[in-house]
């Protein structure tokens, strides 16, 4: 839905990708959507959930056997994120670079994002949205 032609709405690198991939051929999923919600101390969220086949409206991103599923009100919200994925000695799970946030709480699970209309306004420039 807001997408720019010929570029993908977010990138996996390739740790992300490996375990999607081994997420989604354990339980048989079509795929891992990822959404934003209100919550927390910083005002958003994000949600992972897994699926078993796409809404019409979700973007979907696929890159090296894995697929993420975009909710529709979190598109542009997302566009441009990378995820990564990081296993330290203390702790695993995923990892979202988002040039879209503006400020995150310390534990790192609340984000809060650019305004809408500065999101928008960015998203012109870069070009035409792409129809889904």
């Amino acid at each position: 839905m807001f997408g720019i032609p010929g570029k993908q709405a977010l990138t996996m690198t390739p740790a992300a990708a490996a375990q999607i991939a081994k997420l989604m051929a354990k339980d048989g999923h079509a795929g891992l959507r990822i959404g934003v919600k209100k919550g927390g101390c910083a005002g958003m969220e994000y949600t992972m959930d897994y699926v078993t086949e796409a809404d019409p409206h979700d973007e979907v991103v696929e890159q090296d056997g894995a697929r993420i599923l975009i909710a529709p009100m979190a598109q542009m919200f997302l566009f441009g994120t990378e995820i990564d994925y990081e296993v330290s000695l203390l702790e695993s799970g995923f990892k979202f670079n988002n040039p879209n946030v503006v400020d995150a709480c310390g534990c790192g699970e609340s984000i809060k994002f650019k305004d809408v209309e500065e999101l928008s306004a960015e998203q012109a420039a870069d070009g035409p949205p792409k129809l889904s």
